[in-house]
């Protein structure tokens, strides 16, 4: 089998499968897209959409979180990791748009990155949720399931992922790769123990025809 031939069993099976995939973290506009997107590094959206529910009715737009005391932001996301540098993003964040961006949210990458607490991956996300363009952000779960797929080769760093899987996948439909891959991450491809033997895609995985039904990592 190809690569290419692996790229499209891939894509055409999440096409019948899932045809429609999308990001599990609560928001009604780029600005709480945002914020939560942050919020969710090295956390689980389940934990993020708990506090964002308390977060947003205090803070439910840039200028209102510009105005906020860092203490006071770190009250409400305490809960989750890295709290202090997130308030301190946050508290950048918010006041960068209205400083520099008129409190709406760019669609540049490279502006986004900009923003205190933005890296590539937020900025990829951010442009492909909110702003479709065909920008693949790869989080732990696109890194791991791409690799052990068999849709990257030798990627070693989350640049090198994205650029090998936006080689591969046609432009319309990478916004909407990156969630397919994120939730077969979440869901069945698990980190310690993936779901082989539930998995829809084992017949063209690299990972399952080294290591058949067992669910084992090998070293």
């Amino acid at each position: 089998m190809t690569r290419k031939e692996r790229f499209e069993h891939v894509i055409h099976f999440f096409k019948i499968h899932q045809p429609f995939a999308e990001t599990e973290l609560h928001y009604k506009d780029p600005y709480q897209l945002l914020v939560a997107v942050i919020l969710s590094a090295q956390c689980t959206d389940k934990r993020v959409n708990i506090i964002t529910q308390d977060f947003f009715s205090q803070y439910p737009d840039a200028e209102s979180l510009s105005r906020a005391e860092v203490p006071d932001i770190y009250s409400l996301i305490k809960s989750c990791s890295y709290p202090n540098n997130k308030a301190k993003h946050l508290s950048g964040m918010a006041k960068m748009l209205l400083s520099e961006f008129g409190g709406e949210v760019p669609s540049d990458i490279d502006d986004l990155q900009r923003l205190p607490g933005v890296g590539r991956k937020t900025a990829n996300v951010m442009a492909a949720v909110i702003f479709h363009q065909p920008a693949m952000a790869v989080d732990t779960h696109v890194f791991r399931v791409a690799a052990r797929i068999g849709l990257t080769l030798g990627a070693k760093t989350p640049l090198e992922t994205e650029k090998q899987l936006i080689k591969y996948i046609p432009d319309d439909l990478i916004p909407l790769a990156h969630h397919w891959l994120i939730l077969h991450g979440r869901y069945v491809c698990l980190a310690r123990k993936p779901k082989c033997e539930s998995c829809g895609l084992k017949d063209w995985c690299k990972y399952y025809s080294k290591n058949g039904t067992d669910g084992k990592i090998q070293k």
